[in-house]
C-alpha cells in the first residue's frame, strides 16, 4: 500500500502532537508529513517516524496539496482553511466544533457510524471529546434496547482546555498566582460546573454539544441526553456518570456482553475487587472503558454506567486518525 501525503494542521499543539504519536502506533502509512502551525511555530520541527519534519505555514501546506489534512487548530482556523483544502481535493478531518452540526458534513466515530461518510464528502467532523466516548457505549445499547432518555454528568480533564490550563493548575499547586488563568476560579482542589460558555437556557455550550451531537451520530432525534459538564483538576482523562432509560427490558449480563463485544470498548466492572475505570489507567490508551454497570433502583429499564477515556486520545487525536484509517481501508486514496 502506498503511503499518504498527510498534513497535520496544529501539529505543535497538545492534540496535534498526540495525533503524530497515534499515527505511529496505529501504523498509518505516511510517506510525506506536512506539519503546519502558526506563523510563530513555522520553522520549528516535530518528530515522526524517527525523523524531524519542519513545521510550515498553513498556506505552504495547502500549496503542497496533501491527500488528507487532520485539523486541530481551533474553529476559526478550520472555518477559514478547511474549505480551501476541500476545494483543492484534500479530505479534511476536523477536530474543532466548526463543522460538527453542518448538515453537509458527516459527524463520525468510525466504530459507530463510519458508513455516514459519502464518497464525495471532503470535510468530515470529529465529535466533541465528551460525546465521543459516550456514544461508544451508547451505540450497542441503543441498537439492542433503544435509549429514550439519559442524564450525563461529566468530570473533565483540564487538558480539554489546552496547555494554558495545565500551566494554571501547576502554578496553583506550586502556591503561585497564575499569570494568565483560563478559568474564572482556581482549579486546584476544586470542581467547576462550567465547561465553555453559558447559554440563555442555563446550559453551557459543552453540555449542548452532547445533546445535539449524540442525536446526529446515532441518527436518532429521539435520543435525549441531558448533560452537566464539570471541570476537575485531573491532567488527562474525562469521566462520565451516565443514566439511561430504555424502551425495551434488559439483562445486566447481556448489557455487559454487548459492551465488551463492541470494538474499542473495554469493560472494567468488578467493584468488589476495586476494579473500575479511572483516568489514571486510561491515560495513553485508545479504548473507552466502562464500569459500575448497574440497574436503577426505581426503574427496571434504567441503567447506570461509568465511562472513562483519555480525552486527547479517543476523545480527539485517535478518532481523527481512525477516520483516516477507515477511509484508507475503504479505498479513498487507492
Amino acid at each position: 500500500m502506498n503511503g499518504l501525503k498527510l498534513a497535520v494542521i496544529g501539529a505543535t499543539g497538545l492534540v496535534g502532537r498526540t495525533m503524530l504519536e497515534v499515527m505511529q502506533e496505529l501504523a498509518l502509512p505516511v510517506d510525506e508529513l506536512l506539519p503546519a502551525g502558526s506563523e510563530r511555530s513555522a520553522g520549528t520541527t516535530v518528530e515522526f517516524q524517527g525523523r524531524k519534519w519542519t513545521v510550515q505555514t498553513v498556506q505552504d501546506v495547502l500549496a503542497a496539496r496533501p491527500q488528507v489534512a487532520l485539523f486541530s487548530a481551533g474553529g476559526d482556523v478550520s472555518k477559514r482553511w478547511a474549505p480551501e483544502f476541500a476545494k483543492a481535493g484534500t479530505t479534511v478531518i476536523d477536530n474543532s466544533s466548526a463543522w460538527r452540526m453542518d448538515p453537509a458534513c458527516p459527524l463520525v466515530v468510525p466504530e459507530v457510524n463510519g458508513d455516514a461518510i459519502g464518497s464525495d464528502d471532503r470535510i468530515i467532523a470529529n465529535p466533541n471529546c465528551t460525546t465521543m466516548q459516550l456514544v461508544m457505549a451508547l451505540k450497542p445499547l441503543h441498537d439492542a434496547y433503544r435509549i429514550q432518555r439519559g442524564v450525563v454528568s461529566t468530570y473533565q480533564s483540564i487538558t480539554g482546555t489546552g496547555k494554558a490550563a495545565i500551566v494554571q493548575l501547576e502554578s496553583e499547586r506550586a502556591g503561585e498566582v497564575p499569570a494568565s488563568p483560563v478559568y474564572p476560579h482556581p482549579i486546584d482542589l476544586n470542581c467547576l460546573p462550567h465547561c465553555d460558555v453559558f447559554g440563555d437556557n442555563g446550559y453551557t455550550r459543552e453540555e449542548m454539544k452532547v445533546w445535539h451531537e449524540t442525536k446526529k451520530i446515532l441518527g436518532d432525534e429521539e435520543v435525549h441526553m441531558t448533560c452537566t459538564a464539570v471541570r476537575v483538576p485531573v491532567v488527562g482523562g474525562h469521566s462520565e456518570s451516565v443514566y439511561l432509560e430504555f424502551e425495551r427490558p434488559f439483562e445486566l449480563s447481556e448489557v455487559r456482553q454487548k459492551l465488551a463485544d463492541f470494538p474499542g470498548v473495554v469493560v472494567e466492572d468488578e467493584p468488589a475487587q476495586n476494579r473500575y475505570p479511572m483516568p489514571r489507567n486510561a491515560a495513553g490508551k485508545n479504548e473507552v472503558f466502562v464500569g459500575r454497570i448497574r440497574r436503577d433502583l426505581a426503574n427496571e429499564r434504567g441503567l447506570h454506567l461509568w465511562i472513562v477515556a483519555d480525552n486527547l486520545r479517543k476523545g480527539a487525536a485517535t478518532n481523527t486518525v481512525q477516520i483516516a484509517q477507515y477511509l484508507l481501508e475503504q479505498g479513498r486514496w487507492a
